[in-house]
């Protein structure tokens, strides 16, 4: 580095390390040239290149559209981490870890999730108390974007964050179970890294996708619950239909996620789950959803930007920048999260 910037001598190189000396605008350019790096790559404190990992839920996206898109769902969530701890918002000292690898049986994973939601409390229906128990309890950072086409939902991973993005124009059951499926990735990442790309189905993939779509499952649709909502094997037809449908919609998840989960209890036959018509099944019976969209991002993830504008750490025209609005746009964010103050101030 001494030799890069044609220093005397390394303690110059120190100095600027520790903050003791800055660098020149002619330093840091040539920096870049020897480095051969963009300019931000010294000067944007939310660049997480080269730090990040993603694990993309989605069908039908080219390379550089999923690309571009990473670029700018990392600005997000480099932004939530260097304006945290600009703040006094400190990470999770340790990471939560389920003990599974690729050689755990479905079984295992299954075990997990209904573990998960008994002795987190998620109660009745734990789609509603997910993203909440991720986020307070967990510290994972968990944000309703709105994606490209295709895309439904990702994890994340950075040294000190682990965040979750969720395509937020999806139905409400898919929306869930996307969530809890990520989560997995998320809690198991150290001991089977999820593929950068996958297909969202919610059944077969590859041995880490049927681990997570089975935790997911369990953890969304409680065995004992599941159970108590209907006399499965009693039902047929329409009737099946009509229960597949109305219990979905009490548990917040797809009826054809339902559908296999139900197999995996042992209380539809593979063969009767498959003879079910997709059509009568999709928006779990429904003609269209007419559910309300979740807010953009999260109450946590504006709270912090509105505490660095606050702060006086980020202007209001940068983090309109950040977020893709207008500052008036911004405004409303804000005020949809509860947070009047945020540019008042």
């Amino acid at each position: 580095m001494a030799h890069v910037f044609g220093f005397k001598d390394r303690q110059t190189v120190s100095a600027i390390e520790t903050g003791v000396r800055r660098v020149s605008a002619t330093e840091l350019l040539q920096a870049a040239e020897k480095f051969q790096v963009p300019l931000d790559y010294f000067t944007d404190p939310f660049r997480v290149a080269g730090e990040i990992r993603f694990s993309w839920r989605q069908s039908g996206v080219g390379p550089s559209e999923l690309a571009t898109y990473e670029r700018t769902a990392g600005s997000w969530v480099g932004a939530y981490r260097t304006l945290s701890a600009q703040i006094g918002k400190r990470s999770p000292l340790m990471r939560r870890a389920l003990g599974l690898t690729k050689a755990a049986k479905l079984n295992d994973a299954v075990d997990a999730g209904e573990r998960f939601t008994s002795e987190f409390e998620l109660g009745k229906v734990p789609a509603h108390r997910l993203a909440g128990v991720m986020q307070e309890q967990l510290g994972i950072l968990v944000l309703m974007v709105d994606a490209y086409q295709g895309i439904s939902g990702a994890a994340c991973r950075l040294p000190e964050l682990d965040a979750v993005l969720i395509a937020r124009r999806e139905v409400a059951g898919r929306r869930n179970f996307d969530l809890a499926h990520e989560f997995f990735h998320i809690l198991t990442w150290e001991a089977m890294p999820p593929a950068h790309v996958e297909e969202p189905v919610d059944s077969g993939g590859n041995r880490i996708e049927q681990l997570a779509n089975s935790f997911a499952s369990a953890l969304l649709m409680p065995k004992e619950v599941v159970e108590s909502l209907a006399d499965w094997r009693r039902l047929e037809g329409d009737n099946l239909i009509a229960h597949l449908n109305a219990t979905a919609d009490e548990l917040s998840v797809t009826s054809s996620a339902l559908r296999w989960r139900l197999v995996t209890l042992g209380h539809l036959t593979n063969a009767i789950a498959r003879a079910l018509p997709e059509a009568l099944l999709r928006n779990n019976g429904r003609k269209q959803s007419e559910e309300t969209l979740p807010l953009l991002f999260s109450r946590s993830y504006a709270e912090v930007v509105a505490t660095a504008i606050k702060r006086g750490y980020l202007s209001v025209r940068r983090a309109a920048r950040l977020v893709g609005m207008t500052i008036e746009g911004l405004d409303e964010l804000f005020t949809a999260h509860g947070l009047k103050y945020a540019l008042a101030l």
